[in-house]
């Protein structure tokens, strides 16, 4: 992605292959601005509203649309037409009663899936990191850029901190309440985030620890009963009984 620079703006042929960009249509393509997501894991919301939910012809319609503050991204309104959009986040069309979530899916990588204004008032997140701050306090880190501030009564006896790394928050929007906990742990419903598997979703079958976390693999049980594996660094947690969040359909 050297070729990217500090440019508003890179080559067709640069953008992640999974862009919903006709590349010999446009040389060029917006470029997202720095955000909670990072470009190769995200959409700028202009090729949203134009390339995938359609709702302008061009660019520049687009962007008068989204300056106007048409679109909502977890529950606020982004007037920005280079904000990065990713995996999880929630859109809602202003005015329509639409409502999205980016979802990943296999092949595209990333796509949106409609789902009702109910779920829409929550997001699931992945604690990538957390950390112990002033007064003993916890500060989960989480994939979509956001930290959440976990209150510990007695940092001796830190009961609050029930949450582990690369386990999923239901947190509500826009306020990010903290819903619901979902353990990384064999049993729980998965989606697989990156790599070859990317959008299939399953049941943890065994989780094996390497040395690191990219070198840890995880397998999952399709409806069908097909295995996968992939990479602990790909496996999120979407539910245990049953997922929490509107999948494409077939996908479980």
């Amino acid at each position: 992605m050297g070729s990217m620079g500090g440019s508003k703006h890179l080559k067709s042929i640069a953008a992640p292959r999974y862009w919903p960009i006709l590349r010999k249509e446009y040389k060029w393509v917006v470029k997202p601005s720095p955000g909670p997501h990072a470009i190769a894991r995200s959409i700028p919301l202009l090729l949203i509203v134009r390339d995938v939910l359609r709702l302008a012809k061009t660019g520049k319609e687009a962007r008068r649309l989204i300056s106007e503050g048409y679109f909502k991204i977890d529950g606020k309104v982004r007037r920005d037409y280079k904000f990065p959009v990713g995996m999880m986040d929630v859109i809602e069309v202003v005015g329509t009663n639409e409502y999205y979530r980016v979802v990943p899916v296999p092949t595209k990588v990333l796509d949106l899936v409609k789902i009702a204004k109910e779920e829409a008032s929550f997001k699931l997140v992945r604690i990538e990191d957390k950390t112990t701050v002033k007064n003993g306090h916890i500060q989960l880190n989480l994939h979509d850029g956001r930290n959440i501030l976990v209150r510990v009564s007695d940092p001796r006896n830190p009961v609050e901190d029930v949450y582990e790394t690369l386990g999923t928050l239901q947190i509500a929007l826009p306020g990010q309440e903290i819903l619901n906990y979902i353990q990384l742990k064999e049993g729980v419903i998965a989606i697989i985030s990156g790599g070859r598997n990317v959008g299939r979703v399953g049941r943890i079958v065994s989780i094996h620890r390497g040395m690191r976390r990219h070198r840890s693999i995880v397998t999952i049980e399709d409806k069908n009963g097909v295995k996968v594996q992939t990479s602990l660094d790909y496996i999120f947690p979407i539910g245990v009984e049953k997922p929490l969040i509107t999948l494409p359909e077939g996908a479980w």
